[in-house]
């Protein structure tokens, strides 16, 4: 279909998403629902994509700009919402010239596949009249706009819900919205279009009968699941547990095992290596990418960020825009933020937070330690309870960790701080201060042992019991 236009319809609202954003941003597998239908699109190598914007037109500008071939996109403002007509009559000037086939799709329709796109093609090319479209069964067509057919099955019209009269809302087949129409047909027949209807708006689907009156509207049938729309969030849930359900079956297809695939979400953005192993209830979010022969276990979450080969992310770990080394272990629940980078080989264990943090090879922290804003080299231990001090109520600032340092259980290190390479930070200090290269720092009070006073204590505590009547 390179000799085609595609026109997207993505101004409307969506009231029944009950939601400030607009309808085309709400989120499917990782991707708004506007990316399927340019993604198609851009799969059939149009030679030109139009988006029609209105209701938050800035948000959907940028998020389709951000969108793979997206810079490319022209966009058409529908200020006033006035029906599919006027939305396709609005862009009309970003066609501007080019003759042949327009096709026009909803942003609101994720699941429609280039094979039902191609039969419709040849079903226009075949007709030789100026328009064809993609009808469908519903389980309920109520809401859709009916296909109507004269004595001999020939499509003459479609009659929107809400104009139907009894009998024709016993009619089953349905419009999908989606056409092809020719461009010089369509500048002319949009003109022609009335709001003579229930919702006083321009129908596209008048179109079908004026094409009907020259010729001959070409029709072709499709799925239901395949070109029905996303109208509420019960339609949102519908078409993701789908896409889901497919993509899960190409992974485990692709040499991914997959515990409990019911409970597993791998967004459609994410990238999955070959002898990777997915536990239950694992959520892979965004830009991630899990190299080959990755372990996550059960309950993991995975956002933007990327695992390297052979690493093995324990139960219920978070990571977010984080990267992960060759063999690196992480949790089970730990939590690395943006800007957590471990090393080949790095250990972060049970209750270890990491925020633009990097751990050089082989390094350490296997407990309940906070390390935010530092760099820590190769073969650096971290004790238990340690604690990168990192912000002092104005600015954060960094702490550096050179390689084979010690740091001692319940150590806290207060930045801006340097320790230097070989050194060691006995457990309890208070670090203030650079440690140089090979040295010991031992920053805590001096220990003191009271002979025999234990009992005195105890007796003063509970005679001071008595006294409040609470002994």
């Amino acid at each position: 279909m390179k000799d085609a236009a595609v026109v997207i319809l993505a101004a409307g609202q969506g009231k029944r998403m009950r939601s400030a954003a607009p309808k085309v941003l709400h989120r499917v597998a990782g991707r708004p629902l506007v990316a399927f239908p340019l993604s198609l699109a851009r799969s059939l190598g149009a030679r030109r994509v139009v988006v029609v914007v209105g209701h938050g037109r800035e948000a959907v500008e940028a998020a389709v700009k951000a969108l793979p071939g997206g810079a490319d996109v022209r966009f058409a403002l529908q200020a006033e919402q006035r029906g599919t007509g006027h939305a396709v009559m609005a862009a009309l000037p970003a066609l501007a010239g080019p003759k042949g086939p327009v096709l026009i799709l909803s942003g609101d329709v994720p699941l429609l596949g280039r094979a039902s796109v191609a039969a419709l093609h040849r079903a226009y090319a075949r007709s030789g009249g100026k328009l064809a479209f993609i009808e469908f069964e519903p389980a309920d067509p109520s809401g859709y706009g009916r296909v109507i057919r004269d004595a001999d099955g020939a499509v003459v019209a479609i009659r929107e819900d809400r104009d139907c009269t009894r009998a024709e809302k016993r009619i089953a087949l349905v419009n999908s919205g989606i056409y092809i129409v020719d461009a010089e047909f369509l500048r002319r027949g949009v003109k022609k279009l009335k709001a003579d209807n229930v919702q006083g708006e321009l129908y596209l689907t008048d179109l079908v009968a004026l094409a009907a009156k020259r010729g001959r509207a070409a029709v072709v049938g499709a799925p239901p699941d395949e070109v029905c729309g996303v109208n509420d969030r019960v339609d949102l849930a519908r078409v993701e547990a789908i896409l889901l359900a497919g993509w899960t079956f190409e992974l485990l297809r692709g040499g991914v095992t997959i515990r409990r695939p019911g409970t597993v979400q791998v967004d459609l953005t994410v990238r999955v290596g070959k002898d990777v192993e997915l536990g239950a209830h694992v959520e892979l979010r965004g830009a991630t990418e899990i190299a080959d022969g990755c372990r996550v276990e059960t309950g993991a979450v995975i956002v933007d960020s990327k695992i390297a080969a052979g690493a093995v992310i324990k139960a219920y770990s978070v990571i977010e825009g984080a990267s992960v080394g060759p063999g690196a272990v992480v949790g089970p629940f730990a939590r690395l933020r943006p800007g957590a980078s471990l090393g080949e080989n790095v250990h972060v264990g049970n209750f270890v937070e990491v925020k633009n943090t990097r751990l050089g090879a082989g390094s350490k922290a296997n407990h309940l330690a906070y390390l935010g804003d530092g760099d820590i080299g190769a073969g650096v231990n971290v004790g238990a309870g340690t604690i990168f001090c990192n912000y002092d109520g104005f600015e954060k600032h960094r702490t550096v960790v050179e390689d084979d340092v010690f740091i001692g259980s319940d150590s806290q290190l207060v930045a801006p701080v340097r320790v230097g390479k070989g050194a060691y930070v006995a457990s309890g200090s208070t670090i203030t201060k650079d440690v140089p290269p090979g040295a010991i720092a031992i920053a805590r009070g001096r220990q003191e042992n009271k002979e025999r006073a234990a009992p005195v204590l105890r007796r003063a505590l509970l005679a001071r019991k008595k006294r409040e009547g609470k002994g």
